[in-house]
């Protein structure tokens, strides 16, 4: 079993990888190697304060323009929120191709609209900048260079994060994408499903954490809460 160790936490949704630094916007990096513990990942750093959008949204000051700019392209009604398709095709123009289930776990993990079909200019920066935490992550243990991450790469990028996952754990995350030629290889993952393979690790560790407040690895929930923790994640 992974250790747990008790340390300080501070819970921040949505879901995001954690990384050291203090701009949103630099590039982020890796953090340094044992500065926390494994097992529960780490906290979010908080977000600037918003300004306001369109009267109907928000982008954090300092936004970068071509942010702005991805969203308000595929925001052709100019209501300052946009869906899962116009998501989807603002990051596949502005930065990378992602499949419609990986668009639909980030929308649900980053939803604070009020409308779970919509997202709006801060959710969206959030997003933007939360997806390229995770490229810098996947760009250092994608050694090789492939595009690809490989079950080793995978169980060392999640542990540099805090994320002790057992093999068994990695074996049936890559066994979803195996034979699925939208996810290239069998036993390898590209951006796109590793990003998903994260978010689902940092959002079920984040929902098991509520129920665990002393750390200690196990806890004891019911039925309903199982299944409302669970079914959000695997029904995107």
């Amino acid at each position: 079993m992974a250790n747990y160790g008790g340390y300080p936490y501070q819970y921040n949704a949505p879901s995001a990888p954690p990384m050291t630094g203090s701009s949103a916007w630099q590039r982020p990096q890796s953090p340094a190697p044992g500065r926390y513990p494994q097992g529960y990942g780490q906290a979010y750093p908080p977000t600037a304060p918003p300004v306001a959008y369109g009267g109907a949204g928000y982008f954090p000051p300092g936004t970068p323009p071509d942010i702005v700019s991805c969203f308000q392209m595929v925001d052709r009604d100019f209501s300052g929120f946009i869906d899962e398709r116009e998501l989807q095709a603002a990051l596949c123009s502005g930065y990378h191709p992602f499949s419609m289930r990986t668009v639909r776990l980030l929308m649900f993990l980053f939803n604070s609209t009020g409308d779970s079909s919509k997202i709006g200019p801060n959710e969206f920066v959030a997003l933007w900048t939360c997806l390229g935490q995770w490229r810098a992550i996947f760009e250092r243990f994608d050694r090789d260079r492939s595009g690809k991450i490989d079950a080793g790469e995978l169980r060392d990028a999640l542990l540099s994060l805090g994320y002790a996952v057992p093999p068994t754990v990695l074996q049936v995350l890559l066994s979803k994408y195996q034979n699925n030629v939208q996810y290239g290889a069998q036993g390898v993952l590209n951006f796109d499903s590793f990003v998903e393979c994260g978010l689902i690790i940092k959002g079920l560790t984040d929902k098991f954490k509520e129920k665990d407040p002393r750390y200690t690895g196990s806890a004891t929930i019911s039925y309903d809460s199982f299944m409302l923790m669970i079914i959000p994640f695997i029904a995107c």
